[in-house]
């Protein structure tokens, strides 16, 4: 695994047409009403979440492929509902979800914020933690792009 943190626009073009698969977190809800979600969501990810995954998909800990102009985006589910918080936990168990089916579809490249770390309140250092424990062993890179 290679683990990159660098101030920058997630959505530049170098990202958005470079083989990345973008990352982020959101609710079982699909709100996608605040922080970086809503770009996600102006995107069209909110419409394709909703039209690929039934109501009914409740829960944490998971992610949520969904492919919105030729972009793929690992959707984390870190929380039911917009207004809760994810805990290490659920963050640790969206992000194995997401290795999985990253190694599955052979994505080698991914590009995120720093998760859980702005809304959501968790803190970097162990989020990094979490990330490097988890793609550890891997030929996945990761880009981690903030402000």
């Amino acid at each position: 695994m290679t683990f990159t943190e660098e101030r920058g626009d997630l959505f530049a073009e170098e990202i958005m047409s470079g083989g990345y698969a973008l990352c982020h977190c959101i609710s079982a809800d699909f709100a996608l009403g605040a922080g970086i979600a809503k770009i996600f969501a102006k995107m069209g990810v909110k419409k394709e979440l909703s039209a690929k995954f039934p109501k009914q998909w409740q829960g944490r800990g998971y992610c949520l492929m969904t492919e919105t102009n030729g972009v793929v985006v690992g959707n984390l589910v870190t929380k039911e509902r917009f207004f809760h918080k994810p805990t290490l936990e659920t963050l640790w168990q969206s992000l194995e979800d997401l290795r999985g089916q990253a190694l599955e579809a052979k994505i080698q490249r991914l590009a995120m914020p720093k998760i859980g770390c702005g809304l959501d309140k968790l803190e970097w250092i162990d989020v990094r933690g979490i990330i490097q424990d988890v793609f550890a062993g891997t030929d996945i890179t990761i880009l981690v792009r903030y402000i």
